[in-house]
């Protein structure tokens, strides 16, 4: 086991904690559920960080791929996107992810992607740029830039974006579908049978003809340092976090909220349960993203 995963294991099994522990910690400590001295402080704050994950999207029907029901025909995500299951069959794993794009371009950003995009555009206006906001997601789903928001760190990349396996070159791609081969492929059910695409017919690059992949960050890969230090910087400069819609447990962007709590930021949580690090927060809203945002902004 590689340093880096041994430390990034040791901080998930810190937080990760039982039903039972997680119970006994809200027990002892409740975060305010206040609007009033949440908007209280959200007035006073100059530089905000929002960090997002999957429940803010699964509220405009986006599939999560978590839990009991994550499939996707036969296989859990976690087994088809990794570089490995690439490798071994590009046509099964871009037939995953092309179901994805098809099913995100048929995706509208709701009420919460909404209010932050509204948030963004009103510090810019009515605040002359001295109060700034940024969006650290998780999400690969790009619906925070259909809301309309522009100031973005994609953790993980995005389901839009692809990267050359020979050249490495990096471009946009909305394509539907993003090639001929995969029109009427991706299917979910489980009956269905893997397509078999020639690699020579799969995705190329338009540059050097090479197999292209999603540029997103697969389970064993290294988020982008530049990304990841940008989103490190943000957060050391915040003095309000809202975290919402994230079950606070994939790393290395679960450490970022708690960190910043402990250093005295006040962080609000948006979500519809509580999370192993709800009771580390100064807030937890409970209920759908989309409806406690928008409220807590001022914004419903």
């Amino acid at each position: 086991m590689t340093l880096p995963l041994l430390r990034t294991t040791c901080q998930f099994l810190h937080r990760n904690r039982s039903p039972w522990s997680l119970m006994s910690s809200l027990l002892e400590y409740s975060p305010s559920s206040s609007y009033a001295a949440f908007k209280d402080i959200f007035s006073r704050s100059k530089n905000i960080v929002v960090l997002t994950g999957a429940g803010i999207s699964a509220e405009s029907g986006v599939p999560t791929f978590r839990g009991p029901g994550g499939y996707w025909r036969k296989y859990q995500a976690q087994n088809l996107a990794t570089p490995e299951a690439f490798r071994a069959d590009p046509s099964l794993v871009w037939e995953f992810y092309h179901y994805r794009r098809e099913v995100m371009l048929s995706k509208q950003p709701n009420p919460a992607h909404i209010a932050l995009a509204r948030l963004e555009k009103k510090l810019k206006e009515e605040e002359g740029g001295l109060k700034k906001l940024i969006i650290i997601t998780q999400n690969i789903d790009e619906l925070h830039k259909r809301a309309g928001s522009t100031n973005i760190l994609e953790l993980h990349g995005s389901l839009f974006r692809v990267r050359c396996t020979s050249c490495g070159i990096e471009s946009l791609n909305y394509d539907s579908p993003i090639c001929q081969s995969l029109l009427g492929k991706g299917a979910p059910e489980p009956h269905v049978p893997r397509a078999g695409i020639l690699k020579k017919d799969l995705p190329s690059c338009t540059e050097c003809g090479g197999l292209i992949r999603p540029a997103v960050v697969w389970f064993g890969e290294r988020l982008n340092d530049r990304i990841l230090g940008e989103a490190h910087d943000a957060m050391n400069q915040c003095d309000l976090c809202l975290v919402v819609g994230t079950s606070s447990v994939v790393y290395p962007a679960a450490m970022l909220a708690p960190e910043a709590a402990e250093g005295g930021i006040a962080v609000a949580e948006f979500n519809v349960e509580p999370t192993p690090v709800t009771n580390e927060f100064k807030f937890h809203f409970a209920g759908p993203c989309g409806t406690t945002l928008p409220r807590a902004l001022g914004l419903d």
